[in-house]
């Protein structure tokens, strides 16, 4: 299946891992890291993917468990108390829970390397400057600046940049050796390319926002982040910026199951697979989207208590907590490709199917040679 959208041109690879427990069960990588400007560097299971937005659960949402956890975040406290610019009248009631679940009422996304002035010690300002698109705790709105604001939490309260306490509480403590914002140059051979310049979000922007800033990068992207406003803050942001390869990705979504995690105590895990936006568009928990959502990529067949997150360069990862089953599909899906980009969720939704299905069918054959 992969291999016929590869050759439809949906992306230009593909690499999967279905884990169940803590045993790999099936992986495999297809296609090419890079097509563009030439055709070289087949796709491995060792490509490390920018792995977009699923930084969000796998590096903030983990880092705020362990807050939590720990006592020093109060899931329904106001972000205010940490951050006291919020502490004015449309923001001071948004809560840490608000943020992590998307139901702050902060817009989606701002080009904040435009209403920053290009300076990142402005770009929470210029999220304050942002209008609520709803009462905070009224409506799922998925929003990027939540997520960045919760980076800023994290790096004021520690005092230490968001990319040194990932280095130090997540990828060292788990021996990940191929996980990390900001790739070095040598390793950009090993790294799967994304987009031609900022194409995407300059049309996002408007053509007449668009022209204020001249700071677009015009080269291929590889290597580097590919979303602009983690470009813009370092590299390294709440809502973006990690690359990993499939098996390391896997890693960090075992912490989250609470037979498997090494970073949390097994009860916290709970969080990750508890509806906490019950009666509003989307089924959101603990930093992840659950299963229970209308429609959600998770598709027809992983429980309902599924969590699970996407990535706009063609990333995902799915876990069906009772099963332990996890499934990590990195594509590249902005490369070498003209916009519109393909929307690919109902791949992930057959990815998923074909997997649990291949999973049962192992299981039955295991339980007749026994």
């Amino acid at each position: 299946m992969l291999a016929e959208r590869i050759a439809a041109g949906d992306f230009a690879s593909a690499v999967y891992v279905v884990a169940e427990g803590a045993s790999v069960v099936f992986a495999d990588a297809l296609g090419h890291a890079v097509l563009e400007p030439s055709k070289q560097h087949e796709a491995t299971l060792e490509t490390i993917y920018d792995l977009a937005s699923l930084t969000k659960p796998l590096v903030t949402g983990l880092l705020c468990a362990r807050r939590v956890e720990r006592g020093e975040l109060d899931l329904d406290g106001a972000i205010a108390r940490y951050l006291p610019e919020f502490d004015v009248e449309d923001k001071r009631a948004i809560t840490l829970r608000q943020l992590l679940t998307h139901t702050s009422g902060l817009p989606a996304w701002r080009p904040l390397y435009i209403l920053a002035g290009g300076e990142r010690e402005r770009a929470l300002q210029a999220i304050l400057d942002q209008p609520l698109e709803s009462e905070p705790g009224t409506r799922v709105f998925y929003s990027d600046l939540g997520f960045i604001t919760l980076g800023f939490l994290l790096e004021r309260m520690s005092g230490a940049s968001l990319a040194s306490l990932a280095q130090q509480e997540i990828f060292a403590p788990l021996n990940l050796r191929h996980t990390f914002f900001n790739p070095e140059m040598a390793l950009q051979t090993s790294v799967a390319a994304c987009e031609t310049g900022n194409a995407f979000e300059r049309e996002t922007c408007g053509e007449e926002q668009a022209a204020r800033y001249a700071g677009w990068r015009e080269h291929l992207i590889w290597g580097e982040v590919h979303d602009g406003n983690a470009h813009f803050l370092g590299g390294a942001a709440g809502h973006a910026g990690l690359f990993s390869t499939a098996r390391e990705t896997l890693k960090l979504a075992q912490q989250f199951l609470a037979g498997h995690t090494e970073l949390l105590a097994p009860e916290t895990c709970a969080l990750f697979h508890t509806n906490m936006t019950l009666g509003m568009e989307e089924a959101r928990s603990f930093a992840w989207q659950l299963a229970a959502t209308k429609d959600s990529t998770a598709g027809p067949v992983l429980p309902p208590d599924s969590f699970g997150h996407l990535g706009f360069t063609g990333t995902s990862c799915w876990t069906a907590p009772a099963r332990e089953r996890t499934f990590i599909l990195l594509t590249n899906r902005t490369h070498a490709h003209a916009l519109p980009f393909v929307n690919i969720n109902g791949t992930r939704r057959r990815f998923h199917t074909l997997a649990w299905e291949a999973l049962d069918e192992r299981g039955s054959q295991d339980e007749l040679k026994r």
